[in-house]
């Protein structure tokens, strides 16, 4: 679908070209946990607890509601912003719009934890809910969750979960999952060009977000910070890959959906026609958003995907 000329001008506009992370990601993430205090959803049923020592905020469905099985959600922001309140909302929509209970993970947060830290409390709070941890009690099928870098921290636990001969969960669904690291212009991926600039996550602000999680070049190679990069897929749970198609991220997690179907692994991908990266944490009165989560209650209901957004 193609954007007007007049909304190709207000996303130029917001797309924050001069932002600088590196010095302004403290005000980011203020103004990211402000946000949501302005919206008018009041979600209920939300409790805080901990898991394996890390944060997390956990939301029932209404009794009435609740279907088998159960979410655990890891939230975008380039490993350096999001949080548990930014991502409120958005996960109490979850719970009500799919009848699952959600784990939200509150994660260590780069630069003060680089690389893996916030992995490592993922796979964490990942392997603790496998074995039964009471806090986050569920009955039915787990399913690992995550949007941009909480899809490249859930596609990473599970390759750590799968090396180590864990447990793994019964299904992983990624929301335009960073799996790769080159978000230069000579990036393989066509979308990094085509969608890296005027849409509001920039290939700028990738390199940016990357250069302050990894502590070095050799972080870069690591497939626990590239999924893509690893030598096998094969043994991951079904798998349900959502990219957007106005998104510097849509390629590669397009390549990744290829590579686990080729590699035996049950993998859906739909790629949500003029969409912008971060339309899962939107309202749903918003097109995208709700088609997202409509997307993901048909993939945990066991229901074929429609083929209308499909590539």
């Amino acid at each position: 679908m193609a954007l007007n000329e007049a909304l190709r001008a207000a996303l130029r506009a917001l797309s924050f070209p001069d932002v600088d992370l590196p010095q302004n990601y403290r005000r980011v993430r203020a103004l990211q946990d402000a946000a949501p205090m302005l919206r008018a959803h009041i979600v209920q049923n939300a409790r805080e607890a901990q898991i394996a020592g890390v944060p997390v905020r956990i939301y029932e469905p209404e009794p009435g509601a609740r279907r088998p099985g159960a979410l655990l959600f890891l939230h975008g922001g380039g490993w350096v912003t999001g949080s548990l309140v930014s991502y409120h909302a958005a996960c109490g929509h979850l719970c009500e719009r799919t009848g699952r209970p959600v784990c939200s993970v509150g994660y260590r947060l780069a630069p003060e934890h680089r690389f893996p830290d916030g992995l490592s409390d993922c796979h964490a709070v990942l392997q603790a809910v496998l074995a039964g941890d009471p806090t986050f009690p569920y009955d039915g099928p787990l399913t690992l969750m995550g949007d941009s870098a909480g899809a490249n921290l859930a596609a990473a636990s599970l390759l750590m979960s799968m090396d180590r001969g864990e447990r793994l969960p019964d299904a992983q669904i990624l929301f335009y999952p960073v799996v790769q690291t080159d978000f230069t212009d000579g990036s393989p991926f066509p979308s990094v060009r085509e969608n890296g600039q005027d849409y509001l996550l920039t290939s700028r602000m990738m390199r940016e977000y990357l250069a302050l999680y990894v502590r070095g070049e050799a972080d870069a190679c690591s497939p626990y910070l590239a999924p893509l990069y690893a030598p096998s897929l094969a043994g991951l749970p079904r798998t349900l890959v959502v990219t957007a198609q106005y998104d510097p991220l849509r390629d590669e997690g397009e390549a990744f959906a290829e590579r686990l179907a080729r590699e035996g692994v049950p993998a859906s991908h739909v790629c949500v026609e003029g969409a912008l990266h971060g339309f899962f944490s939107l309202p749903p009165r918003f097109a995208h958003a709700a088609r997202a989560l409509e997307l993901v209650r048909d993939f945990l209901d066991g229901h074929p995907l429609p083929p209308d957004d499909a590539r």
